[in-house]
């Protein structure tokens, strides 16, 4: 498929018509955090319950960490509209109330195939592939931090996308990595790359290291900085 992002890639500065307007992508960000999130179709069941996760509650929670949403399907920006009235209503909200986060116009499919966001195996009734369940997280310069591609039969687990943004954010200022299953306030790894000396500096809290067969010192812990 055409398209497509790496990790360390700077994201493309496009212009599109959304449910709050036209933005320009860089503009738009300024100096937040972004996560960026497709869904196949408006007027789905699937997506309905995802749109309605980043409505209220977690795009609140996004907020506070300097994170801004933007959702993107192949519908016009007035389906977009008329489908925000179902997800509402599904939140137990008024129909006529404005999600908090623009939904991209991307009709022509121009922007899902710049990023690589399309399903293959979806199709829509025109035989044309549909958006997949993309997650880009990109950071203040910019630059992409994460990508996730999920198939469009399968929901996203926003617990965990919160989770690897608290991880992004922390990883991007202090010089550790945090381990599996990890979650905000538990002990971190300090990097290979930092020697005993420059660790004791760094980590005042204390470096604990776990004693191995190979006798090779990398398994080193830190309260979280």
């Amino acid at each position: 498929m055409p398209g497509g992002l790496l990790l360390g890639d700077e994201a493309p500065n496009f212009e599109a018509n959304t449910t709050i307007g036209p933005i320009r992508f860089h503009d738009f960000l300024g100096d937040s955090w972004a996560f960026v999130f497709s869904h196949p179709r408006d007027f789905t069941p699937v997506c309905t319950t995802e749109l309605w996760q980043s409505c209220k509650s977690w795009h609140q929670k996004f907020a506070k960490m300097n994170v801004k949403n933007v959702a993107l399907s192949i519908d016009s920006v007035e389906d977009h509209l008329a489908w925000s009235k179902d997800i509402n209503v599904y939140n137990g909200d008024e129909p006529t109330e404005k999600l908090p986060f623009p939904i991209i116009d991307d009709k022509k499919r121009e922007l899902a195939i710049l990023l690589g966001m399309l399903d293959p195996s979806e199709k829509d009734e025109k035989g044309m592939p549909v958006t997949a369940r993309v997650v880009f997280v990109f950071g203040p310069d910019k630059k992409l931090k994460l990508s996730i591609l999920y198939p469009a039969t399968t929901g996203r687990n926003f617990d965990e996308i919160l989770r690897v943004i608290k991880s992004l954010q922390l990883t991007a200022t202090k010089q550790v990595a945090t381990p599996v299953d990890w979650k905000e306030g538990e002990s971190v790894m300090v990097l290979p790359t930092i020697s005993e000396e420059e660790a004791k500096s760094l980590f005042p809290k204390g470096v604990f290291t776990k004693d191995l067969p190979s006798g090779k010192k990398y398994l080193r812990y830190t309260p979280q900085p």
